[in-house]
């Protein structure tokens, strides 16, 4: 399902001055083995919570039932309004599962005005579900946006205004949730003890999955074999554990310090930035080392940034990621001949030598990577590597001894523009 090749990473490949010998990772093996074991008797007291969500039944009976409600309403399409991980994990799920059969997926994780008018003018109100996710239910952006669209759908709905509306957020408390109560409005609970970078198993991820039709059981089954091989206390059978060794020792003893997850599939662009959220937010609260996540994508960003990772300075590891079987699409046999090279080769075949010809040129210029490839990208793959991620990101957080939980410094930030906001006339 899920496979991680380290082998440019290392000493042995790009020398030991840039790369990682073999006896320090061999070294941070029996480090590692503690940390998997507390990790795991932390889960026992109720830690890392968002790890046994894909074991609530309960949510995931309540997130079947809402998607066979809102199809039993023939909506035709969805405007999910939230932002960071409860608009960030959304966008991924849609670039997977949304096609020409599916229900539209708009999102709004914005407030720029202009993108806002527009979505509204691709809203048919008469046959739309608004979904407002929100743990606190106190967020400025999505709580805003959430306003403005319930007052538009109210319009048109009138009484029935409440049945074309789910709220993802605290069971137990928030503004939002009060307003959801009063207004006779379905609520779907987030874990407690679940931030947003961590909810994908959660409603905030669950729910798109479901009403894009996609395969909810395999999603979470995917998720549940991957917590099964993230328990593994040896880091060559447990993959999460391997990246995270390979990406700290890179950052702490070579000074790799920008981490590049760069998908070689056009639907994980999202999925990467989805990434970037969870390692930025979880690991960036030390001055001294962390991973500085970047995302990008194959084959474009090699038209963009390679110059840049080749010769620019030796601060660049990459992460690249890769579907083993794709779509089969081929190029004609018969085209000019200075093209024969691809004649009658799939664009998969192409995409594949893209990725091995960047990682090799990486390699041959002595700067590291890895792969990460996935048998094919479906519902139980992409929970696998959600999971997967999330899993790393805490591991992460053990070696470089940061608590991957809560974000202090982006709270200073929201209380500031509330402060600002409070003093600002409204504007006629």
């Amino acid at each position: 399902m899920l496979s991680l090749d380290i082998t440019n990473s290392l000493a042995k490949t790009i020398t030991p001055s840039f790369g990682i010998p073999e006896q320090e990772l061999s070294a941070l093996q029996t480090t590692m083995k503690r940390y998997i074991e507390d990790w795991l008797s932390e889960r026992k007291k109720g830690l890392h919570a968002w790890s046994m969500d894909p074991y609530d039944k309960k949510t995931i009976d309540a997130v079947k039932e809402a998607a066979l409600a809102a199809k039993a309403c023939r909506i035709r399409s969805v405007l999910w309004i939230g932002t960071g991980g409860s608009g960030l994990g959304p966008k991924a799920l849609r670039e997977v599962f949304e096609g020409p059969d599916t229900v539209e997926f708009h999102m709004l994780d914005s407030l720029d005005p202009a993108i806002f008018d527009l979505t509204m003018k691709l809203i048919d109100w008469k046959r739309t579900l608004i979904v407002i996710a929100s743990k606190s239910g106190g967020t400025l952006e999505p709580m805003s946006l959430f306003f403005a669209c319930f007052e538009k759908l109210k319009k048109v709905m009138k009484e029935k205004t409440s049945e074309r509306v789910i709220a993802v957020t605290d069971a137990n408390a928030g503004v939002l949730r009060s307003f959801c109560l009063k207004n006779n409005i379905r609520l779907l609970p987030i874990t407690q003890g679940v931030g947003g970078r961590y909810s994908i198993f959660t409603p905030v991820g669950l729910l798109p999955v479901a009403l894009l039709g996609g395969d909810l059981d395999s999603f979470i089954r995917g998720a549940r074999e991957m917590d099964t091989v993230c328990q593994n206390t040896l880091i060559d059978e447990n993959p999460a554990a391997l990246l995270a060794c390979v990406q700290f020792l890179l950052d702490t003893k070579k000074g790799y310090q920008i981490r590049v997850l760069m998908p070689y599939s056009q639907r994980l662009e999202q999925f990467a930035k989805w990434n970037q959220q969870l390692i930025g937010e979880s690991l960036g609260k030390t001055e001294t080392h962390n991973p500085i996540p970047v995302s990008a994508i194959g084959t474009q960003d090699q038209h963009s940034l390679l110059q840049q990772w080749m010769a620019g300075p030796r601060k660049f590891f990459h992460i690249f990621l890769r579907e083993e079987t794709k779509p089969l699409v081929q190029v004609p046999t018969e085209i000019e001949e200075q093209f024969s090279y691809i004649a009658g080769k799939s664009l998969g075949t192409l995409m594949d030598a893209c990725l091995e010809g960047t990682a090799l040129a990486l390699a041959g210029a002595k700067r590291p990577s890895v792969t990460l490839t996935v048998s094919e990208l479906n519902a139980k793959t992409l929970g696998a590597l959600f999971f997967f991620f999330m899993t790393e990101a805490v591991l992460l957080g053990k070696l470089y001894r940061i608590d991957p939980y809560g974000q202090s410094a982006v709270e200073a930030g929201k209380k500031i523009t509330k402060k600002i906001l409070e003093e600002v006339n409204n504007e006629e």
